[in-house]
Formats: structure tokens, sequence, C-alpha cells
């Protein structure tokens, strides 16, 4: 009978497949993206629950191991191929405490590079939102995204990695929630919100005495209305670097405003040190003031316990 099942099931689900594929040639538009997602060593618990997260919302990822090497990336498009995905989302830790993620198309690239700052977890947050787990998404794009070259190359990356494609295999034939991407200050704002719909029923009831049937449904469409919950998580990402390739090849954009945290760390303890400095310099002054206001008065006034002035 598991053998019977499994081949009918089997049929069924080839079924469908070929539905999907029958109505997207006739439409004239074929989405087919896979995601392989992996991190690096050295990942902190936040970062951890951050990954686990999107991996949730993304049916069509491919999760891996932890890939050791940092300096040898261009082996992540074997791992691509051999997952049979065209787009990689690869998040690196530094000093465990700076998150850095890939997101590239594979093999060919190209690759854009971003710094994650502010990110909260679904666990940390508490929203009351909630989505159906698998469901796809509306994924929505700030209109600034679309005034700059090297941001409409991100809104494509961005749209093909948390698109969800119809014939992705874990996919829910729902559309319950929005992924939202902005534009803030030169960084890109994620949100993820429920789309929830509420209905009045006591004014409907209230009206039905009055209007007819058909004044009825009008009624209710009117009052039917639609809000955004948020569920989370919520990041915000700063772009670094557009490669040409995919994880390798000539630079093609280059954020200058972009600052290190490694370089802010470095000022904010040269300007401990400064301070430091300065605290024992004005120590240092007083002492210096004291000892020479105490000689000062010892010139000036004789000591009266001074033997040419006792035995006179």
């Amino acid at each position: 009978m598991a053998s019977l099942y499994k081949a009918v099931s089997g049929t069924k689900r080839r079924r469908e497949e070929t539905e999907i594929e029958k109505e997207s040639k006739s439409n004239g538009t074929s989405n087919r993206q896979r995601v392989l997602m992996l991190s690096s060593r050295g990942v902190t618990f936040r970062q951890r629950h951050l990954i686990n997260d999107l991996a949730l919302m993304l049916p069509h990822a491919k999760k891996d191991s932890k890939f050791d090497t940092k300096s040898k990336l261009y082996l992540l498009n074997e791992l691509a191929d051999i997952y049979n995905c065209n787009n990689v989302l690869f998040f690196e830790a530094r000093k465990r405490q700076d998150l850095y993620v890939y997101m590239a198309k594979a093999p060919n690239g190209p690759t854009a590079k971003f710094h994650i700052q502010n990110l909260h977890t679904m666990s940390e947050l508490n929203f009351t939102g909630n989505c159906l787990r698998g469901s796809r998404p509306i994924v929505s794009f700030d209109r600034t995204f679309d005034e700059s070259p090297h941001y409409k190359l991100v809104k494509e990356l961005l749209f093909h990695i948390f698109g969800v494609p119809k014939s992705a295999r874990k996919a829910k034939p729902f559309v319950d929630h929005v992924v939202m991407f902005s534009i803030v200050e030169n960084k890109i704002w994620f949100r993820n919100y429920q789309i929830s719909e509420s209905i009045d029923t006591a004014a409907a009831d209230g009206s039905a005495l009055v209007e007819s049937e058909d004044k009825k449904a009008s009624s209710k469409k009117k009052q039917l209305t639609m809000s955004l919950v948020e569920i989370g998580p919520r990041f915000v990402m700063t772009l670094i670097s557009i490669i040409e390739g995919s994880f390798s090849g000539p630079l093609i954009y280059e954020n200058k405003e972009y600052v290190s945290p490694n370089v802010i760390r470095s000022q904010l303890k040269t300007g401990k040190m400064l301070q430091k400095r300065k605290r024992s310099f004005v120590v240092e002054n007083k002492k210096i003031k004291k000892s020479l206001q105490e000689k000062e008065f010892r010139e000036t006034e004789p000591d009266p316990l001074a033997d040419n002035i006792m035995f006179a």
C-alpha cells in the first residue's frame, strides 16, 4: 500500500508540475529560482536565529551546513551547481559581532555585498502578526530603487531571492504577507508584514433591515478593511560593493560613504585613550602647580622653627 500511495502521489505531483509549466508557458513567464543558503563559522546565536527565520520565509531555499573558508568563496559556485541552485545567500560572520551577507547569481554573477546592522529576530520581537509557513509573499520595493543603476541591480537580486516562485516544491498556494524593502539614509530596511482582513459585521447587520440584497453585498465590500501587522524579523543592510562575477571578477560599484565597523571601533578606542591622557595630564598639572605654590610660600615667609630664628 505504501508503494502504491507513493506512486499515486508522485504521478499527482508530476501532473501538478506539468500544469504549472503549461500555465507559465502560456503566460510567457517562467520563474525558476532556487536559493542556496549557508553561513560561515563563528556566527552568534542571534545571527543563527536570523538565518533560521529567513530560511522559514523562503520555501524555495536549500539550507546547507557551515562553510569553512572565508577566502575561497568561488567554491560556492560548485555547491550551487551540486544543489541545482541559481542564487546564493551567504552570511559571513567576523569577530563574533559583525555580520555580512553576499547575494550572488550563480554561476555568472553579479555579487552584492552588504553589512547587516540592527538585526532583530522573531523570538526577540514577539509581534502579533503571523503567516502560513511556506506561503508566497508580495515583494514590495521603494520608489528610490529605480533612481540609480546600482539599486536597480540590487532590486533584481532581492526579487530573485525573496520572490517565491509558483513552481517551488514547498510553497503553499497562498499570499498572506508582504516583504518590504525601503531605502532610508542610503540603507536598505527589511520589514515583513501580515495581510490581515477584517469586516465590520455590526454595521452590516444594522443596515440589513433597510437595504436590499444587492446593497448588502456592496456595503459588505465597502466595509472590508485590510491592514498590515508586522511579523518580523527586521534588519538594516548597507550596500558595500558589487562584483561583476559570482564571488569573483572586477569591481563595478563601491560605496564610498561606507565606513567599516573596525574603523569605528578603533576611533572609539583612540577617543577613550585621548580622554584618559587628558585626565592624567590635568592631574599632573595640578600636582606641579601645588608643589610650586608650596615652594613659593616657603620662600616668601621664613620658617618660624628655623635655627637662625629659634636661637637668635
